[in-house]
């Protein structure tokens, strides 16, 4: 079997916005799945599925078999892990509240999802307040600054001395360094490199760089390292639409998703329940049989569907989407051994996809799947066209690659 790469995604935000019941939206499920991709879990973490259209569909297949995922009706289901982080609270870099925890938490976020109270029915403490009465722009702004500031404080901790020493080695040479003083926040040399440039420091000794030099690049690092995106909770109160408004407004280079956690969490489990059929992701859902319904969950569906018709959907699929896909910038590709049937050598028709970084070659897909079939590379085929590809192609969304090297298992 083929493992997704370890994609974790964070789930940030103050206490009270809805953070733990978007986790539970996120990780269930409405269909069972036998073998699970990860085999051990720890409490705040678990898997959540990105959604993407089966390449067996446009191809005409009657079926696929999938194996590192799920295939339901015609869309595939792509495990990536979420972490469900500690709440923050103003002075979280100091280590004030569960601070620590959850910096030490995000350190090991490839990027992260920050759910606000777009209903502004909560405090920056957290403690609930009069709907409408507060702006979820400022916990935007807080928890970037926390992030920052704690980025900050870890790599001026010691900078005199280390920016001296890159002043004295090629630039090359110095980024390595850089990078290797970052390596525990899970910093790529890639991140370091437009973080440089991003801030206009690309060109300027590091020695010269005042606090606000430091502060500028580690705000840069943390937009390129950690990419945001913003779920606007609680979308489907009445008080939420003015201020999603303006959230988008004021948000810049932001990306923002109105969310109701709620009703995605009430709708996979009416559809694990059968009272629904419902996919995640999807705008609309269908009742199985009105005559076992309730009073109330007749109410309650009625409800949530006048709320996915003003939101196109819930919203939570969307989110997690729109993170890897277009700001992680990530796309899935199919394996496969026999191009002919699509298949690996046990006869599994697609069994196995992998979310690769945009730019990625059929040589880094190699590496993915065995570190051997990387080292013995000879070139690839794509499956659609039968024709043959170096490791230099750039592989495309749903791509179907067979990788042939001299070391194949």
């Amino acid at each position: 079997m083929v493992h997704q790469s370890s994609i974790l995604i964070g789930i940030v935000g103050k206490t009270n916005v809805g953070k733990s019941t978007l986790f539970s939206a996120l990780t269930m499920l409405p269909v069972k799945i036998e073998n699970r991709p990860f085999v051990t879990i720890e409490p705040n973490i678990g898997i959540a599925y990105v959604r993407s259209e089966c390449p067996h569909r446009s191809l005409n297949l009657p079926k696929c078999d999938p194996i590192n995922s799920l295939c339901i009706e015609g869309y595939r289901f792509i495990p990536v892990k979420v972490m469900d982080v500690a709440g923050l609270i103003p002075g979280a870099h100091r280590g004030r509240g569960l601070g620590n925890k959850f910096l030490d938490d995000i350190r090991q976020a490839n990027a992260l999802i920050h759910v606000i109270d777009a209903s502004g029915s909560t405090d920056e403490e957290g403690n609930p307040v009069k709907p409408g009465s507060y702006d979820p722009f400022e916990d935007i702004v807080a928890i970037e600054r926390e992030i920052d500031l704690w980025m900050f404080s870890i790599i001026r901790n010691g900078w005199d001395k280390l920016s001296k020493g890159l002043d004295h080695v090629p630039q090359d040479q110095a980024i390595d360094r850089l990078t290797q003083r970052l390596s525990g926040l899970s910093i790529r040399r890639t991140h370091v490199v437009h973080a440089l440039k991003r801030s206009g420091l690309d060109t300027k000794k590091f020695s010269l760089w005042d606090s606000d030099d430091l502060l500028s690049f580690v705000s840069e690092l943390r937009k390129v390292s950690k990419p945001t995106i913003i779920a606007a909770n609680k979308a489907d109160l009445p008080e939420s639409i003015d201020i999603i408004k303006s959230l988008v407004e004021r948000a810049r280079d932001r990306v923002i998703v109105p969310v109701s956690a709620e009703i995605e969490l009430a709708l996979r489990r009416a559809s694990k329940a059968g009272l629904i059929r419902y996919i995640p992701g999807d705008p609309v859902f269908e009742v199985v049989d009105e005559s076992r319904l309730s009073d109330r969950q007749r109410k309650a569906l009625g409800y949530i569907r006048e709320v996915m018709d003003r939101l196109q959907g819930s919203g939570v699929q969307r989110v997690l989407n729109v993170l890897v896909f277009d700001l992680m910038e990530m796309i899935p590709v199919y394996p496969v051994e026999n191009v002919n049937e699509y298949s690996d050598s046990r006869g599994n028709i697609l069994p196995d996809v992998i979310l690769v970084r945009r730019g990625s070659t059929p040589r880094d897909l190699a590496y993915m799947i065995h570190t051997d079939l990387g080292e013995g590379f000879l070139y690839a085929i794509d499956a659609r066209t039968r024709n043959r590809v170096g490791g230099d192609y750039i592989l495309r969304e749903n791509d179907i690659i067979k990788i042939v090297s001299a070391k194949a298992r």
